[in-house]
């Protein structure tokens, strides 16, 4: 779940980057539309209307977002599609127009909570997004009877999608309406409480965003519903002096000063290579939240990656609505708790010592970033920057740019090209080959026919560690940690958008022998976890059994814990988490592969506690692994140490089954290169 919730963040990262600019063109277009004169008027309407535009699609924004973000396969912008359908389905059928026409109703009569659970919630596109994904992880390369043939496939995804979202709108349609009466009521009764329920009805207020309910709150408290009007009266001036705005001032120190200081505090604990990006996101966003009061573009770039962090914020924006209701300190705004808002509500009558806010604006400044650093560091959160997977990504585009070249291009592009001639080049290959796939450092492909693969070519490929024939229809490319570039350029060249000639012919220096000669090297190894030790041609995978990636031992591990097998550096992570590359300083390169098949499960049961560029020592933690839940999903929780690119004449000597301990961290082995 926690993976989950994580990659669910990072998805939002694409729509949530769009915001800042929106709401600025808001911001300034409603301070200009202050200033009198016609021109005035038309340039901050139209500024303010274009900034609307962007912020009133948000719901289809996440739902779109999420889904491209969610699908485990590349090339999957039919999902956009899919989301868009999932959205605009239950938006259409749950209106309040329709909702009259199905109960036979006036429109003026159906619940309230209809009309705020289709315009722009949040939580609809959310649930549209992850649904839509959802069913494209699954559908996308189902085939149907030839008489349905044309909607196989991706074509299906929509259709499922439009299915899957008119059983959650029935769903919806009973539930939705208990659940928003319900939060109104809550709503009346906290409003009786005075600075508290001020104080609960912030915190109220932030935790029920990501779900849309924070309108039936809303509702009661700024408009005529429970007879407070709080935004009303206060700018007819028909209200109390220091009570009326209570339900407003204490949103303007957290959203001019406090949340800013928690983007800054973001940016801070952000690895090294990733703040510059954080920065520009946590600038944006920050100047957006001060000037404007829209705080979207922040809250869910830590809501899901982060939720705890997000839990303290709500909590700080009750305190600041209760203090601010304690003292009478009051304010309010037309559009949000931004520096606009703030200047012209300053002069109302109704405001009371409004500079205050500005006070309690520094104090809580101060607050959220000391709490939130203190808890993104003690609680290891995952804000923007701090995912180890953005690291990777960062070091793989680093040395995809310095890739070393062969023959006049790029080794892996090279390989890349080499590899589709031998699996039936133009001819044939993109007939052949029905679904690419690659995980730590296998090509996975399915194909017609394996037996139209040319597997002797595919030996002599350079770049090509060893070739494995599942079956009729799988076959397994080994290249290594840098299978990435390879599949990628492969993936290129099957949409067309490269050629699959090479530049150069296979050189001399390509095709010589390598030389085996041992250079003399050893390495002791040691046990990865407790458990018991196995030979790796007991290892039940063929790949790994037949050595065709390397020498090496593995464990079956008894508990969660993975530890370093020597002192080595860290060069990789897998997006999948199941695999991380070590480099020792004597140059061995070492693969801990955890668990056979597990790519297969997106993360789920892994958490690294390493990343690309980290020295360890045998023993560290580098990650653990949920056995029960590998378990559970039918794989096999074997861990395989892989030293890959020895010479020939290399050894590697593992102890006996039967002598070692079972505790890990101690002597197992060693390997002379």
């Amino acid at each position: 779940m926690k993976d989950y919730l994580q990659r669910m963040g990072r998805s939002l990262m694409l729509p949530v980057s769009v915001l800042p600019a929106a709401a600025l063109l808001v911001g300034i277009g409603n301070w200009i539309m202050r200033i009198d004169g016609t021109v005035a008027q038309s340039i901050g309407n139209f500024l303010a209307i274009a900034g609307n535009g962007v912020l009133g699609q948000l719901a289809l924004l996440f739902a779109v977002g999420l889904a491209l973000g969610m699908v485990q396969k590349k090339e999957a912008g039919a999902v956009a599609l899919a989301a868009v359908v999932a959205y605009e389905l239950p938006v259409f059928l749950l209106a309040p127009a329709q909702i009259a026409t199905l109960t036979n109703v006036k429109v003026a009569h159906v619940n309230p909570a209809f009309e705020a659970l289709v315009n722009n919630n949040v939580l609809l596109g959310i649930v549209a997004g992850l649904v839509a994904a959802a069913l494209y992880n699954r559908f996308s390369e189902v085939r149907l009877p030839t008489a349905l043939a044309f909607f196989s496939g991706k074509r299906s995804v929509p259709i499922i999608s439009a299915v899957a979202m008119l059983v959650i709108s029935v769903a919806l349609l009973f539930v939705w309406p208990p659940v928003y009466t319900g939060l109104v009521t809550f709503a009346k009764f906290i409003s009786g409480l005075g600075w508290v329920g001020a104080g609960l009805y912030g915190f109220f207020n932030r935790m029920l965003i990501p779900t849309g309910l924070h309108h039936a709150l809303n509702s009661v408290f700024w408009f005529n519903i429970a007879g407070i009007n709080d935004i009303g009266n206060y700018w007819a001036s028909t209200g109390t002096k220091g009570i009326t705005g209570m339900y407003q001032a204490g949103f303007f120190p957290v959203m001019m000063f406090g949340l800013p200081a928690g983007a800054f505090a973001i940016y801070r604990q952000a690895r090294p290579a990733q703040k510059k990006r954080v920065g520009s996101l946590m600038l944006a966003a920050g100047i957006a939240a001060f000037f404007t009061g829209v705080t979207e573009p922040l809250e869910f770039s830590f809501m899901f990656v982060a939720w705890p962090l997000y839990v303290i914020h709500a909590i700080l924006m009750g305190l600041s609505l209760a203090i601010a209701a304690f003292f009478h300190w009051t304010s309010g705004f037309t559009f949000s708790g931004g520096l606009v808002d703030y200047v012209l509500s300053f002069s109302m009558p109704l405001a009371n010592k409004p500079y205050m806010l500005l006070v309690q604006g520094l104090v809580f400044a101060v607050l959220y970033y000391a709490i939130f650093t203190f808890a993104i560091k003690k609680f290891n959160l995952m804000t923007p920057g701090r995912d180890p997977k953005d690291d990777d990504d960062a070091a793989n585009n680093v040395q995809v740019g310095k890739a070393a070249t062969a023959g006049g291009e790029d080794k892996y592009l090279r390989t890349a090209r080499m590899v589709w001639s031998a699996l039936g080049g133009d001819a044939s290959a993109k007939e052949n080959l029905t679904y690419l796939y690659n995980c730590t450092t296998r090509l996975r492909y399915k194909m017609t026919d394996t037996s139209l693969a040319d597997v002797d070519a595919l030996k002599k490929t350079p770049g090509v560690m060893g070739v494995n024939v599942l079956d009729d229809h799988q076959i397994h490319i080994v290249i290594g940690p840098d299978v990435q570039f390879v599949a990628d350029n492969v993936e290129k060249i099957y949409n067309g958008e490269i050629s699959s000639k090479l530049e150069n012919p296979l050189s001399a220096e390509e095709a010589k022998p390598v030389d085996d000669t041992p250079a003399g090297k050893e390495e002791n190894f040691f046990a990865v976890a407790n458990g018991s030790l196995l030979h790796l041609e007991h290892v039940q995978d063929e790949t790994f059994a037949s050595k065709m990636m390397g020498d090496g031992f593995a464990i079956e591990p008894s508990d969660n814990n993975i530890t370093a097998p020597l002192d080595a550096e860290v060069t990789m992570v897998a997006p999948t988490k199941h695999a991380i590359g070590l480099r020792t300083e004597s140059g061995l390169e070492v693969l801990v592969h955890m668990g056979i098949n597990t790519v297969e499960m997106n993360g789920e049961p892994f958490d690294v506690k390493v990343s690309v560029g980290d020295k360890v020592k045998h023993g560290d933690l580098l990650a653990t692994m949920d056995i029960e839940a590998v378990k559970a999903a039918g794989k096999l929780a074997t861990t395989m140490v892989i030293f890959m690119g020895l010479a020939e004449n290399a050894e590697v000597k593992v102890d006996d089954e039967d002598i070692f301990d079972g505790i890990g961290g101690n002597y197992v082995g060693r390997v002379i290169f």
